[in-house]
């Protein structure tokens, strides 16, 4: 593959795909074993994207910045809207928490890919490297299974790149995923059953029609895109946190963070370990957590990967989150383990507690799976999963534009009057202590 600027390599029969015009020609499978499974790899000195990283003369504008080190050959064909450089936030309220009921002292940094100028999700990042490749290999239809935010990101860049893109998603979608599609001309088929369905329909859809579909969370434009955050990382605070808190539907992060780690662990700019992943699902939809759980109490036997449970139908209050068929178990529970890390749940009943507290500590309004994130996180506190001296990284993969519903629920200042006598002043401190009593309560 020499004078390419990237190749892909199958990583089950190590057989190297020229380009992605091969790849698509072969239906995004290897053409010598079928598998679905490749890195990208990259002929460059890895040493450019130390630089590239640390140079703080250039600006980013975004994630197009590390363009070297993306699978795009022509910038030409680049796709943006600003999306991948996204700033930490210091949440110094959880790092108060972890002390004042724990006793143990703790950095915390928000990742707020709510900030993110397309879509404000976790997705843009991916939709932006998606919408960039599509188009330079001449792309003109695609589609696509999703449970909400991939669904939004993807049809807001494809449209922008002239592809024409059809959506899956399941029936209990939320109706502002929905609009969103369709605000951008994009074709949305609202599939009578839950996300496993709507990825059968898009499959067969793709099938009929010999259109492209998404390959989901292993699939190499996302996974490349996804990457950039830890650059992100160390471009900002010099440091890759040692601990990663994620909302977990299928699990691209863990994946991309280990991407990126294989291509900066000769630079000598971050240690040998992966952060310890903290996967957090939602109490009505926690398949990988529960099949985790199950290998944990019979210390992991052998053919552990492949026992994970499927929940038809799932219902939950988080519903970018109800993937209850969890095909990439096998992938992303490895990778737990091997960072030493945890999948677990958090009720999902505390998700409003959770957010008011973020929104009056931080004037940041989280959507229900950030909310199921930091919830997480605090899970994790009480389990002792995060411990005295962790650096820990919350990805906080959306905001609240979606679930109007949810923001109805936060309400909890609103006193109804009938004149001016009614009215009494106030000192919004005093709802401090009433929002954090509740969030102690969760764990009295």
């Amino acid at each position: 593959m020499n004078g390419k600027k990237f190749y892909l390599h199958c990583a089950k029969c190590g057989y190297d795909i020229q380009d992605f015009g091969e790849w698509f020609d072969n239906t995004q499978k290897c053409p010598k074993c079928g598998s679905t499974i490749v890195d990208v790899k990259y002929n460059r000195d890895f040493n450019e994207l130390k630089n590239i990283i640390f140079n703080n003369d250039k600006e980013p504008k975004n994630i197009w910045h590390y363009f070297d080190f993306l699978p795009l050959n022509n910038k030409e064909n680049i796709i943006s809207r600003g999306e991948g450089v996204i700033p930490l936030e210091r949440w110094s309220c959880l790092e108060d928490y972890a002390k004042d009921k724990y006793g143990i002292s703790i950095k915390v940094n928000a990742y707020r890919n709510d900030l993110n100028p397309g879509t404000g999700t976790f997705k843009d990042v991916a939709a932006a490297v998606a919408a960039s490749v599509l188009k330079e290999n001449g792309i003109k239809e695609y589609c696509i299974a999703s449970t909400g935010n991939i669904a939004n990101a993807f049809a807001h860049y494809l449209a922008d790149a002239g592809i024409s893109l059809a959506v899956f998603v399941p029936n209990d979608a939320l109706k502002a995923n929905e609009a969103e599609v369709n605000s951008y001309g994009q074709k949305l088929f609202r599939v009578n059953g839950d996300y496993a369905k709507a990825k059968e329909v898009a499959a067969a859809y793709s099938k009929k029609y010999n259109i492209l579909m998404s390959g989901g969370n292993t699939d190499p434009m996302r996974v490349e895109a996804k990457k950039t955050m830890v650059f992100e990382w160390l471009r900002q605070i010099g440091e890759v946190p040692n601990v990663y808190v994620q909302a977990l539907s299928g699990g691209t992060g863990p994946i991309a963070i280990e991407k990126a780690f294989k291509e900066l662990k000769d630079m000598n700019v971050i240690g040998d370990k992966l952060p310890r992943f903290i996967m957090v699902q939602p109490s009505g939809c926690a398949p990988m957590a529960h099949a985790w759980e199950d290998a944990k109490k019979t210390n992991f036997p052998e053919g552990w990967l492949t026992k994970y449970p499927v929940y038809e139908n799932p219902q939950t209050k988080a519903p970018t989150l109800a993937t209850g068929k969890p095909g990439t178990y096998p992938i992303i529970a490895k990778l737990v383990k091997d960072s030493n890390g945890e999948i677990i749940e958090f009720n999902e009943d505390y998700m409003i507690e959770v957010a008011r507290a973020i929104a009056f500590e931080n004037t940041v309004r989280i959507g229900p799976a950030a909310a199921i994130a930091v919830g997480g996180f605090f899970e994790s506190l009480h389990k002792g999963i995060i411990k005295e001296g962790d650096n820990v990284l919350l990805n906080i993969g959306e905001g609240i534009r979606r679930a109007p519903e949810f923001v109805e629920e936060m309400m909890y200042t609103t006193e109804h009057v009938d004149s001016v006598d009614d009215c009494q002043r106030f000192d919004r401190e005093q709802y401090r202590k009433q929002l954090w009593d509740k969030v102690y309560d969760i764990y009295k």
